[in-house]
């Protein structure tokens, strides 16, 4: 049989491959320290896992309009307009089942075959993955630890021209937990502007920033509310990666447009964890406060801890779960340590290649963990080290 080439260059995400190699292992027996993958360890708030249940029992289980129930993008555009400082229309906000499709159906919906689309790397996997599935022409820009992980701008200017069509960017950062300055987000949106460019930020870790760090959004900036697509969603802020809750924010036309994707694909998002979002924006947001407080807490321990391995340098996150260390000190490439570091320490992480060729001599490691794991994962990384 034949199959279309458009899913060829396709790869599992690598926190999957090391979490396989990981539970291998564990049926082994051996005791294995989860610090791989991006998944909050704290259970759903107790008011949205009730609100979501509540809808359940009221029969809320029905097909909602394709974009989200009314009354849920009226409450995401004022949480999120509040939030940024920015003030957005409801049908300027399609829900759906995840953050991931308000990332592939605005690309798809903007990149035409041939066109360049510039990206993020060391990054979120899926970037790449779906400017491919789109027929784009994928453009890393490296990530210069030497600037907080924010974007390379020499090397920003060198690549942006007029074929490119989309730029992407994630702040808070996946691997690194970067955030990019105001002057990188008014450099990116100068250009954008002039080479008539779409922006599409990912914004999901933008509530998880330490040290009364701001994070400011690149829509806001003069211009760039036509020109911008903001992703979000629930999974990290409320601990909600099995609902599959996200929402993107977009001008009006082209909200119509993805909303006509996403009615032709999954239909829908599922009305009853359309409630619980409802409840998770209008609900107690200490609870996010005080998780971001115990994330702090972990940050610290983590980073401390890994400083002061040989080989080891690592960079205090702004924002996110991650750690990313530099390890070229150790001789060995990233891949490499992560494999060790499994097999001899029991430690599940991420080799930085997973993340795009300049993630080589990093690794990342999620803190979303509790810190006696954390604590024990140093001490078994510091014995093989």
């Amino acid at each position: 049989m034949k199959y279309a080439n458009r899913t060829d260059s396709l790869a599992s995400e690598g926190a999957y491959q090391v979490l396989a190699k990981a539970q291998a292992l564990e049926a082994e027996g051996r005791e294995i320290i989860h610090l791989e993958i991006g998944q909050p360890d704290f259970p759903t708030f107790e008011n949205v896992s009730q609100a979501g249940i509540q809808a359940i029992r009221d029969g809320r289980t029905r097909y909602t309009p394709p974009p989200g129930m009314p009354a849920f993008r009226a409450v995401i555009a004022q949480a999120a307009g509040v939030q940024r400082g920015l003030k957005f229309d409801p049908l300027q906000v399609v829900v759906s089942p995840g953050a991931k499709p308000n990332l592939f159906f605005p690309t798809l919906a903007v990149v035409e075959e041939g066109d360049e689309v510039i990206y993020p790397n060391p990054g979120f996997p899926s970037y790449e993955a779906m400017i491919r599935v789109a027929g784009g022409i994928p453009v890393p820009v490296p990530l210069l630890e030497e600037n907080g992980f924010s974007f390379d701008l020499e090397a920003f200017d060198d690549l942006i021209n007029d074929r490119t069509r989309l730029i992407i960017l994630n702040s808070p950062g996946n691997p690194t937990g970067g955030i990019m300055p105001q002057e990188d987000l008014e450099h990116i949106a100068e250009a954008a502007i002039k080479h008539d460019c779409w922006v599409l930020s990912d914004e999901i870790y933008t509530r998880i920033v330490y040290d009364g760090c701001q994070v400011e959004s690149i829509a806001g900036l003069p211009g760039m509310g036509e020109r911008t697509i903001i992703m979000d969603g629930f999974s990290k802020t409320y601990a909600m990666t099995g609902w599959r809750l996200g929402f993107g924010i977009m001008p009006v036309e082209l909200a119509q447009k993805v909303g006509l994707l996403l009615m032709h694909s999954v239909g829908s998002t599922a009305q009853f964890t359309q409630y619980a979002g409802i409840e998770a924006l209008r609900g107690d947001q200490e609870q996010v406060e005080e998780v971001i407080r115990i994330y702090q807490k972990r940050r610290d321990t983590i980073v401390g801890g890994l400083n002061e391995l040989p080989g080891f340098s690592c960079q205090n996150p702004q924002g996110a779960f991650y750690a990313f260390p530099n390890i070229k000190e150790l001789g060995m490439s990233s891949q490499q340590a992560a494999d060790h570091f499994l097999e001899e320490a029991g430690v599940a992480l991420l080799p930085g290649s997973a993340f795009g060729k300049f993630g080589e001599g990093y690794l990342r490691l999620s803190y979303a963990n509790s810190l006696e794991n954390i604590g024990r994962a140093l001490e078994k990384i510091a014995r093989v080290v």
